[in-house]
């Protein structure tokens, strides 16, 4: 016959068998669950170190792309509101949405990058070195940005009316997208990041477009660029 196992086994093997407290259960699906958000944090980490520093020529470039872009918008609305000539007020017009909607873009980008709006150090640094950068020093470090209309030149485009105010805005705004082209191939050559890449392409194919559309309109006006 055999013999029974003692109370005491019985006991053991029981409490063996029976589940874990409901607190270490828990406790134990919480590590795991900072363990899989540790995990996917540092993965996002490692994704972000691959983007464009605040200091870099991909930075640079929005931060003073925007700006410009930010006086063409300005003498668009201008010369809309000075002529009633319907082929220049759409060109105004086509200039202001789509550089508007650029400066849209880029912003958005130096949030996410964690870049200041404006260089501290001065504008047009990440141009440094390359054949088409400015040269001329503004002060404290900072390089005068090409293309830009004077405070008077943009005075006297609100002066005008007519005629005068689209040959005159014509004139500014060629030197304004000559520069433009020049500032959008500097980021073609030292920016590496193809987001980036793809709005200077843009850029150049679409200003380079307006300027030939712009010398056209102005020979129809009898002026030239002055």
């Amino acid at each position: 016959m055999t013999q029974d196992a003692p109370a005491a086994d019985l006991t053991e093997d029981a409490a063996d068998r029976r589940p874990a407290p409901r607190g270490r259960r828990v406790t134990a699906v919480l590590a795991v669950l900072v363990l899989v958000a540790a995990a996917a944090f540092a993965g996002l980490a490692a994704l972000r170190s691959g983007e464009p520093g605040p200091d870099g020529p991909e930075a640079g470039f929005a931060r003073d792309m925007s700006t410009h872009h930010s006086q063409a918008v300005r003498m668009a609305f201008t010369v809309r509101d000075r002529t009633r000539d319907e082929a220049v007020r759409t060109l105004a017009f086509d200039i202001a949405t789509t550089q508007q909607s650029q400066i849209g873009m880029m912003t958005a980008w130096l949030d996410r990058w964690g870049a200041p709006k404006t260089d501290p150090a001065g504008t047009m640094r990440w141009m440094a070195g390359h054949p088409g950068h400015p040269g001329g020093a503004a002060g404290g470090g900072a390089f005068t940005m090409p293309g830009m209309a004077t405070r008077e030149q943009l005075a006297e485009l609100e002066r005008l009316s007519g005629r005068a105010a689209e040959v005159r805005f014509l004139q500014l705004m060629i030197v304004h997208h000559r520069a433009g082209v020049q500032m959008a191939q500097a980021a073609l050559t030292l920016a590496g990041d193809e987001q980036v890449r793809r709005l200077a392409r843009t850029m150049v194919d679409g200003q380079r477009s307006e300027i030939d559309l712009m010398e056209r309109m102005l020979r129809e006006r009898g002026a030239t660029t002055g």
